[in-house]
């Protein structure tokens, strides 16, 4: 089992540590273009402090904890992304703690954050985008109800060439019918 509480600052290192010893394009994986290769401290609080943090904020960033060991083993994202229609987006969705990854955590962390998303924010869409080689991914995302909507080649620029994406949504109706 895991909760979700919102990522304080004295968590911020951790995001760091998990980036250690990986590639640019681990860092592409799970933050997009927020951060730059290599991943330091400063660029971690200047995005928490300057964009999360910021009057009226639209980001709201949650750390993963697990409830056995109150263990921080992630982080995950949910943005405001269009107010007048009430959609939501996932983003920067990160297991860091490799040696729990592949165990059912991921997915319990994205349907407490549905949850989160259509309850407390009433959003009437959430959305997400993923690449389309990131299979255990797309079959967390699936299971939480998110359907392949659009796919975009090309989307990102990676180390070795360009990646394809995955855009995938999941409604406020649907999510209550998996969810009775």
């Amino acid at each position: 089992m895991i909760k979700l509480e919102y990522l304080k600052e004295e968590d911020l290192e951790k995001i760091v540590e998990w980036n250690k010893n990986k590639s640019s394009d681990y860092l592409l994986q799970w933050a997009g273009p927020s951060y730059t290769y290599p991943l330091t401290i400063n660029q971690v609080k200047n995005y928490y402090f300057n964009d999360v943090k910021k009057d009226n904020s639209n980001i709201f960033l949650y750390k993963i904890i697990t409830v056995s060991t109150n263990e921080l083993i992630g982080t995950i994202e949910l943005r405001e992304v269009d107010k007048i229609n009430k959609i939501g987006r996932v983003c920067r969705f990160l297991i860091g703690e490799e040696s729990i990854r592949y165990k059912g955590l991921g997915t319990q962390a994205l349907k407490e954050l549905l949850r989160i998303g259509f309850e407390n924010f009433n959003f009437e869409k959430i959305t997400l985008g993923v690449f389309d080689f990131n299979e255990s991914a797309i079959k967390c995302y699936e299971k939480s109800g998110f359907l392949k909507e659009k796919f975009i080649k090309n989307a990102r620029k990676a180390k070795d060439g360009y990646w394809n994406l995955y855009e995938m949504t999941v409604l406020k109706s649907k999510w209550r019918i998996m969810n009775k």
